[in-house]
C-alpha cells in the first residue's frame, strides 16, 4: 500500500511537466475556473497539469474546493511527518521520553525504560532505535484508536468550519493562534496571499519528500540522492 501511494504521488507530480493536453469534454468556462483556483502557480505556466484538469474536468466549484482542502491538509501533514522523520532518523527525542531519569534531548538512554504497552512489551526506548517505517508495527491497538479519534475530531472541525459555515477559504478552519489573518488587509493582503501559496508549495514539496523517503525506506537504494 505505501508503495502505491507513494509511485501515485510522483505520476501527479511528474505530470506538471508533461505537455498540456486539453480534453475536448472539458468547457472553456469549466478550464477558465480551474485554472483560476487558487494554488495555481508559474511552475505550470499558470495552468492546472494535465492530471489535475482531468480530475477536475466535471467539478464545480464546491468540488474544485474540496480538492484544494485535500492538498492543504495532506500537505500540512507531510511537513509534520518530515519533521517526525527526520527527528527519529537522527535519534533527537524529548527530555523523560524514554524512563524517569538519564534521558535528555540527545541522549535517550534511560536507566528504566517506559512501557507503550503493557500487553506486548514494547517501550518507549524500542521505538527510538526502530526505522521509521517498522515503528507503525509497533504502535499498540489502543494508540490507533486514539490516534484515529482525534484525526476524526480534526476532521468533524474542519468540515463544520468549511461547509457547515460555508467559509470561502480553501484550509481556513478558524484556528489562528500566530494572528496571521488579523493583519492589516486579512485574507485579501498581499502578505497572506503571498503566504498562503508558500504553504501550499511548501506542502507539495514535503510530500515528495514524504513519498521518496518512504520509497526508499521500502525499497532501499530506491531515492538516489541524500536523504535522512
Amino acid at each position: 500500500m505505501m508503495k502505491i501511494a507513494a509511485l501515485a504521488t510522483l505520476l501527479a507530480s511528474a505530470s506538471a511537466f508533461a505537455p498540456t493536453a486539453q480534453s475536448p469534454r472539458t468547457s472553456v468556462a469549466q478550464n477558465a475556473l480551474i485554472d483560476e483556483a487558487f494554488g495555481i502557480s508559474v511552475e505550470t505556466g499558470n495552468k492546472c497539469p494535465p492530471l489535475g484538469r482531468w480530475i477536475l474536468e466535471d467539478a464545480n466549484e464546491n468540488g474544485i474546493k474540496w480538492w484544494q482542502n485535500a492538498e492543504i491538509k495532506n500537505g500540512r501533514v507531510a511537513m509534520v511527518a518530515t519533521i517526525g522523520y527526520m527527528v527519529q532518523k537522527f535519534g533527537v527525542h524529548m527530555p523523560l521520553y524514554l524512563g524517569p531519569s538519564g534521558s535528555n534531548a540527545f541522549h535517550p538512554e534511560s536507566s528504566k525504560d517506559w512501557l507503550l504497552s503493557s500487553t506486548t512489551g514494547v517501550t518507549f526506548s524500542d521505538i527510538s532505535h526502530a526505522a521509521p517505517l517498522d515503528t507503525i508495527g509497533m504502535v499498540p491497538a489502543a494508540g490507533w484508536v486514539q490516534i484515529l479519534f482525534a484525526a476524526g475530531l480534526f476532521e468533524f472541525a474542519g468540515y463544520k468550519r468549511q461547509w457547515t459555515d460555508n467559509n470561502p477559504i480553501p484550509g481556513n478552519y478558524g484556528y489562528d493562534p500566530l494572528g496571521f489573518t488579523k493583519r492589516e488587509g486579512g485574507w485579501d493582503s498581499k502578505e497572506l496571499t503571498k503566504l498562503r501559496m508558500m504553504e501550499i508549495k511548501n506542502g507539495r514539496v514535503a510530500m515528495m519528500a514524504m513519498a521518496g523517503w518512504l520509497s526508499n525506506e521500502s525499497i532501499p537504494g530506491a531515492l538516489p540522492v541524500w536523504h535522512p
